[in-house]
This record gives C-alpha cells, structure tokens and sequence, in this order.
C-alpha cells in the first residue's frame, strides 16, 4: 500500500497561512476594484501616485514592501534547497522542470501573439505563478490531494517565482547605474563573508546590510526587488534542531504573516484598480490581451505536462508518491493563476501607459479567475479522495 509523504509542521504552518493570505488578497482586489469604478476613483488612483519622502505610496509598496516580499520567496527557496523537496536532487528535478515548462511555453505563446509589436514587452506577463493563490485553492480541496502534491506546488512555484526575478532583474531594467550597483554587490559580499568566513548569526546585522543593499540597487535601476532575494541567500541557515532555529528560520517564521496579512493586501490595493470601462471585453482580443491569457490557461498546465512527461518518460525523475498525471495537469491549472507576479511585471513592462497597464491587469485577473475555477474543477472531479496520513 503506497504511503504519503508526511508533512513538516513548518510546511503545514506555511500553507495555513497561504491559504489564509489567498482570502485576504482576494478581499484587498475586490475592494480596490470596487473603488476605482466608483465616484471615488479618481482619487483613489491619485492617493497611491502621492509623495511621501521622495517616492510615490505605490513605489514604496512595489519597491519597498516587495523587496520583503522577494525576500520570503527566497528564504523559501534557501530552505528548499538545504532541507526541503529541492534538497534531494531526484525530487528537486521534477518541479524545476515542470516550473521551466510552465514559464517557456506561456511565454512563447505571448512571443507568438506580440512579436515585433509594441506590447512584446509583456512577454514575462504570463510566465509567473501566484503561490498565495495556488496553495489557496488546494486548500479548498482539502484531504481530494495528496500532500506529496501540495510539497510539489510549494517546489514548482517557488522556482517559478525564481525565474520570474531573473527575467526581472536581466529585462525588466533600464540606465543601469554601475557605481550604484557596485556598491549593492560589494554589500552582498560583505554579507556572505560574515556569514561565510566569520560565521557571524546576529539577524540585525544581515537586516541592517540588507537595507543598505536595498538603497544601493534603488539608486541602481536595477529592480529594489532583487536586493531581497539577495539578502535571503546572505542570511545565515542551519537545519539542526528546532530548539535552535537559524536566522534564516527566524525570519522566515516571523515574515509569513506580515507578508501575507499586509505586504501582499497593500499591494493588490495599490495595484489592481482596474478601470472596467464600455469596452473592456474587447480589449481582451488585443495580442497582448490574448497572449496573456492564453499563456496562462492554456500554456501553463500545457508546458507543466509536457516538460514533465518529457522528463518522466526519460528516466531523470518520478512522479511523487501518491501523485497522478491527473494531479500534476491540475496543478500546472493552477499554476495560470498568475495574479500577484503577474500584475508586478505589467508594471514594469508598460510602465507609464496606463491604458495598456489596466488592460493587461483585466487579461491577468480574467486568466487568473479562469484558471482557478478550471483548476479547481478538475482537481475536485477528476481526483480521487486520500487519506492525509499524520
């Protein structure tokens, strides 16, 4: 008789917190919705564009707060990849392939519906997957799924959201400033020495250099974000005992709720006041529109199935234990919920057109909405029950 996989307390303290985070960003969306096709829209959109010491709310929410944002993502992948799914290199094999299947084939789709135009630039749009979401919908599901595919999502969108900062930082960025960004760098060496060389554990210390390094890539151009992701790997991480947490635990622990009760909530009001005006459902037929959506519902769970057979069929990994074709095509479903990254790269893409800004957000909520009810369909009727097992 096949056995699951037990689940860690910290992922099942993670996902609790996920799905609860999912609730709330659907709240914040819905209200930021809301206001802006009110009387009041005008000036909530003006609200977020105000100055507050030398930025606007919203740059300090999508460079700021984001950059903590990263910074969870890559304390996840940080302990993915010394503890977790990815610390094994056969288990770590399949999520990454199936996370490289699911950002190239969206991603070509868009590249089919745009290239040589304008909106080319939002080829990045539908490569990204929102973990919040994703975990949130499997929680609806709740004992249908084995955990072994909960652990496989955490894995597959984790590097999803890996290589969404990559294509971030490498084309998302313009007029680098390289004295700026030396500075940045010499910050981030100056960290892993204390951490490497001089073994040094004190969190203020990380978290001090880390704002420093922050400054330095916002004065940069390149993107604040990838500061984040770069202080997760400078931070020290140990896996001994639970008595004695590492920083990197430390951290990790303590930013899950903040970022999933107020990070992600703030952004989504910041971010998603979509003007719905009389022809928002034809502007869905524009490439961009297209491309978007269509990478996310269809080339997602495509690229996620086919990468992954690809992979299986040759022999380099195995599907998990308990864990069918059947989920695995579910979950590349739900990986087209691109919502949070998504919506973070169509500001960077099209930056000041607003226009082309709000129609991309109405192709991302609508690929979204749509990829979440078909995920969820199909993993509620086309996956047997299992016992979570303790």
């Amino acid at each position: 008789m096949p056995t699951t996989r037990l689940l860690t307390d910290t992922f099942n303290r993670f996902f609790e917190s996920e799905k609860s985070g999912a609730i709330l960003l659907v709240i914040a969306t819905a209200i930021s919705v809301a206001f802006t096709n009110s009387v009041f829209g005008n000036d909530y959109l003006a609200f977020w564009q105000s100055e507050f010491l030398g930025l606007t709310i919203g740059h300090w929410i999508n460079d700021g707060l984001m950059a903590i944002f990263f910074l969870m993502i890559g304390l996840e992948l940080e302990r993915e990849l010394y503890v977790g799914e990815l610390s094994i290199v056969r288990n770590a094999l399949l999520p990454t392939f199936a996370a490289f299947g699911g950002t190239l084939v969206p991603a070509l789709i868009h590249y089919g519906f745009n290239a040589e135009l304008p909106t080319q630039a939002g080829i990045g749009i539908p490569m990204a997957t929102d973990i919040a979401f994703a975990m949130g919908a499997l929680a609806l599901l709740g004992a249908r799924i084995p955990p072994a595919l909960k652990v496989f999502v955490v894995a597959f969108a984790v590097i999803d959201d890996l290589i969404a900062i990559i294509m971030i930082a490498l084309f998302y960025t313009d007029n680098v400033a390289l004295p700026e960004l030396a500075g940045s760098l010499a910050v981030f060496v100056g960290l892993l020495c204390l951490n490497r060389i001089f073994r040094i554990a004190s969190l203020p210390m990380y978290l001090l250099g880390g704002v420093l390094m922050w400054i330095f890539m916002l004065k940069s151009g390149v993107h604040a974000t990838a500061a984040g992701v770069m202080l997760a790997f400078a931070i020290p991480f140990w896996s001994r005992s639970e008595q004695e947490p590492s920083p990197s635990h430390q951290l990790e622990n303590f930013l899950h709720k903040p970022v999933a009760f107020l990070v992600l909530p703030l952004f989504a009001l910041a971010n998603t006041g979509i003007v719905f005006g009389t022809n928002w459902a034809l502007e869905l037929t524009g490439p961009n529109s297209l491309g978007v959506i269509l990478g996310l519902v269809i080339g997602k769970p495509l690229g996620v199935a086919l990468v992954s057979a690809m992979a299986v069929t040759i022999g380099i990994c195995t599907l998990p234990t308990d864990v069918r074709w059947r989920h695995l095509i579910g979950a590349g479903m739900l990986g087209g919920i691109g919502f949070t990254i998504s919506i973070f790269i169509t500001n960077l893409a099209f930056g000041e057109q607003a226009e082309l800004v709000n129609a991309s957000k109405i192709a991302v909520f609508t690929a979204s909405l749509m990829a979440g009810v078909i995920g969820l369909i199909w993993l509620r009727f086309f996956c047997e029950h299992t016992e979570n097992k303790e």
